[in-house]
């Protein structure tokens, strides 16, 4: 992946689309807002550098887990070549689908359902994004990521989380190095913070 391609991209896609209800207007901001059902879309600078981190290509089959708006997911299937995307919030899921091939994408999958036990019917996967904080890494995402691929998640408990990028090499062998603090919404489901009690 080439940066100066992603920022571009990233310039080009209208944040607007994205956002339906009365924080629309400050979509060119580079901050979160909130889409409803207690979920945000999260600024420009933090999804561009979570996709750079990631460094999806063409020959990438990327999960994504959290759609959300499908913000995120434009720029996934614009620099992959397959992504499977996971949204537990029905009216969520379906706003992006008709957001994401509106724009004429015809190469993401789209599931409603727990996202942190990923979509083994699709594994293994070469990246996996995550959109949301977990309360520990999910075990059944390390298992779905592909001998050398990488995911970008945040863990950590309320109030804030270290954005980790998880490698896993050829061997198998898993290792993690932390990126920077940052605060999202809680991932809901098996590694939750609900479900820990954290």
């Amino acid at each position: 992946m080439i940066l100066e391609d992603l920022k571009a991209f990233a310039e080009r896609l209208d944040r607007a689309y994205f956002i339906d209800n009365e924080y629309k207007q400050y979509a060119d901001y580079d901050q979160p807002l909130p889409i409803g059902y207690e979920q945000t879309i999260s600024q420009p600078s933090l999804v561009l550098q979570m996709t750079w981190i990631l460094s999806p290509d063409k020959g990438c089959k990327v999960l994504e887990i959290g759609t959300g708006s499908g913000y995120q997911t434009a720029l996934l299937a614009e620099f992959s070549g397959e992504v499977y995307t996971v949204e537990r919030i029905r009216e969520l899921a379906e706003k992006a689908k008709s957001r994401l091939e509106g724009l004429g994408y015809t190469n993401i999958s789209f599931m409603t359902g727990d996202g942190s036990v990923g979509w083994e019917e699709h594994a293994p996967f070469d990246r996996i994004m995550v959109t949301a904080a977990a309360a520990e890494l999910p075990r059944e995402l390390l298992r779905q990521l592909a001998a050398g691929g990488r995911m970008v998640i945040p863990v950590g408990p309320r109030g804030c989380q270290d954005l980790l990028l998880i490698e896993k090499d050829t061997n198998g062998e898993i290792y993690s190095r932390t990126i920077e603090e940052v605060v999202f919404v809680e991932l809901k489901g098996k590694y939750g913070w609900s479900a820990s009690g954290k």
